[in-house]
């Protein structure tokens, strides 16, 4: 049992729960603002990008991994607008989608 290590499992999880954690948060940015939010989610990305290459082990595997969800959502913000205006997804009736 001394040479079992649980980082692994840890950052597993939680990278699952912060990539999960975003998948919410970019379907209510696009309702309420529509694609122009998509900067809310890339400039602290980036940052926390930045940031975890300045950390030790797993508090740089946790900025990184959120760094990088937080791009990612960028894109998908895009990815959710056209799913709106597909119908694949609610439409704000407050805004204007043309």
């Amino acid at each position: 049992m001394e040479n079992i290590y649980f980082t692994g499992p840890l950052m597993g999880v939680l990278s699952f729960l912060i990539i999960g954690f975003f998948h919410p948060v970019v379907a209510k940015l696009e309702y309420a603002y529509g694609k122009k939010s998509w900067w809310v989610l890339l400039v602290p990305g980036i940052a926390f990008i930045i940031l975890s290459l300045f950390l030790t082990t797993v508090w740089s595997i946790i900025t990184g991994v959120l760094g990088f969800s937080m791009v990612w959502s960028t894109i998908e913000i895009f990815k959710q607008h056209d799913r709106v205006l597909k119908g694949q997804a609610k439409r704000n009736p407050n805004r204007n989608y043309k």
